[in-house]
Formats: structure tokens, C-alpha cells, sequence
């Protein structure tokens, strides 16, 4: 389905008149079998769309969080075929719940563009957040993502100015994302009223959703956003659930899937909380 299934859940989010939760986990963290276990069990916990993480050796946008995520994935021998393959299975019982994919091009551009479009969209992935590849490079993914119907989700961030705005809108698709604070994922706490007023200003050149994300880390933090954004991405305080129960053999601790689900459900309560 691509973009239109995303495209429908938000369209259902404005019905309903709130905004979704995005949750972010990486895929294959700690574990294949724990990942896909936490995977399925979101859209019931009440995560909205999906955003799933390449592993890669590199992640320079991420925290420390997200980076031990990644590299616990690769010791355990996460591929980007398992990863289309997690998602795979994952469609076999929601063929709803939107997921997109977030990483780096490398690792897109070493499996190959066209291919990996391809197996994406046969899988059942829907969108793509490729967080180093800038607008002025739209011509390596995003122009192709596009004509194959897979959304692509650009990044907007507490600088970008009209001009650079437009740039980034030209071959966006899906939704914006915009990053609330200056700096790595799980850095800093956000500050609410300057993303409403950039929020604000972004409107005025496109109705394309716009979800928020770095920063945001509990029940309260996604209520407060949900008031005006369309969607609340929380990522990197999923993450150290599941590092905080990880034993010494690097093993799940058997409670794991359950208090990421559990916290998942909070965060789900605070979106649906919120006065908007």
C-alpha cells in the first residue's frame, strides 16, 4: 500500500479529532524474536505508526540510546533482508498500523535503491526516514520513493527558515517531521511553545501533517504536544526500557516486552489526553 496507508491513518486521526503516537524501536534490539514479539505488540499498546530502525554502525543523529540499540542489533546479526523480513511477518496479522523505516542511505545504497524499494513495499513497509540524506539529495531516494509510492519523510528542524523550508516540502510525502531540539536524539528536553510557533509557521506552506520528535520522553511531554501537532514521536525512552532490561549475557530479561507495552500504553493515554 505504501502511502496510502499512511495517508488513511492520519486521515482517521483527524476524524477523531487527536493526534498519533509514533513510537521508534530498532529493529532486532536485543534481540530478532524480543524485537518482533515488541513489534507486534504495539498497535495494540496504542502506538499509531510504526517507525522501525535500520541498525547501522554509524548513526550520527542518534543518542547514545538509539546508538547501543544499533549495535546491539548488529552483534546479533541484524541485516536489512531480516529487517524487511520482521516487517514481513509483522503484516501478517496488521495490515493497518503504517510502519516506516528509519536509518541512514548506506546501507540503502550498498542493498540498491530500486531493489530494496522494491522488497520494501512487497514487505509491507510504508515510509522512509532517512535522516542523512538532505533535500539536495532528493534525487538518490526520495525522487524514486515517491513514484513508487512509498512516503518519504523529510526533517525539518528549530533553524530551517522559509526558504529551506520549501526545499524540504518539494519532495516530502507523508508527513514532516520536525526535530525539536538542536542536537541528538534522547539529548535535551524539549520546549513546548517554540515548536507550537515553527508548527504554526510550517502551515502556512503546506497542510502536510507534521509530527514532532527528539526530546520527548514521557506520558506528559506527548499530551502537551498532541495539543497541536498531528502526531508525537517517542523513541529513545523506549530504548532504555528495553537496554534496562537486558542481564549480563545480554539476554531479554522475561519482562521486558511487557514494560515496554506497558509504557507504550502510557504514552498512548497522554496523546489521547490532550485538549486540543
Amino acid at each position: 500500500m505504501g502511502i496510502s496507508r499512511l495517508e488513511e491513518r492520519f486521515e482517521t486521526l483527524k476524524s477523531e479529532e487527536r493526534a498519533g503516537l509514533i513510537t521508534f524501536t530498532t529493529a532486532g534490539d536485543p534481540d530478532y524474536n524480543t524485537s518482533l514479539n515488541i513489534l507486534n505488540g504495539l498497535p495494540k499498546a496504542g502506538a499509531d505508526i510504526i517507525e522501525l530502525g535500520m541498525p547501522f554502525s554509524d548513526p550520527m543523529a542518534d543518542g547514545p540510546a538509539i546508538q547501543a540499540a544499533s549495535i546491539r542489533a548488529l552483534k546479533n546479526k541484524m541485516t536489512m533482508a531480516k529487517t524487511l523480513e520482521m516487517v514481513k511477518t509483522f503484516r501478517k496479522n496488521d495490515t493497518t498500523t503504517p510502519i516506516i523505516l528509519m536509518g541512514y542511505y548506506n546501507p540503502i545504497y550498498i542493498y540498491g535503491v530500486d531493489r530494496f524499494l522494491e522488497n520494501a513495499l512487497n514487505a509491507g513497509v510504508d515510509g522512509l526516514i532517512i535522516v542523512d540524506l538532505p533535500p539536495e539529495e532528493d534525487s538518490e531516494l526520495a525522487v524514486p520513493a515517491n513514484a513508487a509510492d512509498m512516503a518519504m519523510i523529510h526533517l525539518a528542524t528549530p533553524t530551517t527558515n522559509t526558504k529551506r523550508l520549501d526545499n524540504i516540502l518539494r519532495n516530502a510525502s507523508g508527513f514532516l517531521y520536525y526535530v525539536t531540539i538542536a542536537g541528538v536524539t534522547g539529548s535535551a528536553k524539549s520546549d513546548l511553545s517554540p515548536v507550537k510557533a515553527a508548527l504554526s509557521e510550517f502551515r502556512r506552506s503546506s497542510d502536510i501533517p507534521i509530527a514532532v520528535g527528539f526530546g520527548i520522553k514521557s506520558p506528559s511531554d506527548t499530551s502537551r504536544f498532541a495539543e497541536f501537532a498531528e502526531a508525537v514521536v517517542v523513541g529513545s525512552a523506549i530504548v532504555d526500557i528495553i537496554e534496562s532490561n537486558i542481564d549480563e549475557h545480554g539476554l531479554a530479561i522475561s519482562t521486558m516486552e511487557s514494560k515496554v507495552l506497558s509504557f507504550v500504553s502510557e504514552l498512548a493515554a497522554g496523546v489521547k489526553s490532550a485538549k486540543r
